[in-house]
């Protein structure tokens, strides 16, 4: 295996993702390089067109810088990696860890001892079921759950830093101890300090915890907007 000294890290993303790859600059340490990959995706993200992802996968993963040493490799579709569940992970193999946005998040929130949450998505309803079903399965309960009703995600990359905070700030619950926002093409990661600031409680976006994630399992020291970048669980 060919190594060099960056750490490097493998992303496949969907074809049509405007946000992931800014929001990856932001967040990576300057040691760090991220390789992307894109497969197809056709919108709108009902459950059938999520699923329809699996089968590019493997092929994706493959081309991820071959016989080079990857850290980690991330799947960058929330609501995908929700319907697909640990089928993301037999598709891809082990060549390094394996990190989604919901795995990541579920990981966050428990080293932030959180297990009450509310769930924000810029989805249709249905969509946004499917990842608050997956969070419930997997034993966090989503107190609320409020979208925002777009089903193309280029128009959710679109929408303005204001309009991502105000519908946050709606969408918080009294009960929840946090606030996810869902979806790794809505570009949230900007407005994450100004929301914990209003609402004095921790606030994750999708690609805030696959970042996250990604380096805290190569052990990577990094920082970042939120109290999220503040834990490590090593």
């Amino acid at each position: 295996m060919w190594r060099d000294n960056l750490n490097r890290f493998g992303l496949i993303a969907l074809a049509t993702d405007l946000t992931i790859e800014g929001d990856a600059a932001r967040l990576f340490p300057p040691d760090c390089r991220l390789h992307v990959t894109r497969i197809a995706f056709e919108n709108p993200t009902t459950a059938e067109n999520l699923r329809r992802t699996g089968p590019h996968l493997k092929a994706a993963a493959d081309l991820l810088v071959p016989g080079v040493e990857l850290k980690g490799i991330g799947f960058g579709c929330t609501s995908a990696s929700a319907v697909l569940g640990d089928g993301v992970q037999q598709a891809i193999g082990g060549r390094a860890p394996i990190s989604t946005p919901v795995a990541a998040a579920l990981r966050g929130f428990e080293a932030l001892g959180v297990h009450r949450i509310a769930l924000m998505t810029p989805y249709l309803p249905e969509t946004t079921d499917l990842v608050g079903d997956h969070f419930e399965a997997n034993g966090l309960k989503v107190v609320s759950r409020q979208s925002m009703g777009h089903a193309d995600d280029r128009d959710m990359a679109l929408l303005p830093g204001d309009e991502i905070l105000d519908f946050a700030l709606e969408s918080d619950h009294p009960d929840a101890q946090a606030l996810f926002m869902s979806c790794t093409a809505l570009p949230a990661v900007s407005v994450i300090d100004r929301i914990e600031e209003r609402l004095g409680k921790p606030v994750v976006s999708s690609n805030l915890a696959l970042f996250w994630s990604m380096l805290d399992l190569a052990r990577i020291p990094a920082t970042g907007p939120g109290r999220l970048f503040e834990v490590r669980t090593w």
